[in-house]
């Protein structure tokens, strides 16, 4: 997968890094046909005494991309958040599409014993 990240008013540390990746890399153990990360990082307004942060995530995946986004007091926080909730998308998107295949048996073996009986 490869991981585009921008920053818009934060210095990004080793640190910051580091955990974002950890977490990108459970994403990837999740859906393994995700294409690209694109991680945005950002500060509102440096210097006020209440600075929240915020981070986003556009996965490209075969398909409609997913997306998510969250703001939090703390910079670890919203990339936590930010996570889980494409973590949510993630399962989602994966139980959808593992109904469907089970609708589609399920009616195929319907009308196989339908067609059986008479």
């Amino acid at each position: 997968m490869k991981l585009i990240l921008s920053t818009h008013n934060v210095t990004l540390t080793k640190a910051i890094e580091d955990h974002l990746l950890d977490k990108i890399d459970k994403l990837d153990h999740l859906d393994r046909w995700v294409i690209d990360a694109r991680v945005t990082l950002e500060q509102d307004h440096p210097g006020v005494i209440t600075q929240k942060f915020g981070c986003s995530i556009r996965l490209g995946v075969r398909g409609p991309d997913l997306f998510a986004e969250a703001r939090e007091n703390d910079l670890y926080l919203a990339i936590d958040n930010v996570i889980k909730k494409i973590q949510q998308q993630i399962r989602k998107r994966h139980n959808k599409s593992k109904a469907r295949k089970h609708t589609v048996g399920a009616r195929t073996k319907r009308t196989r014993q339908d067609t059986d009986g008479k």
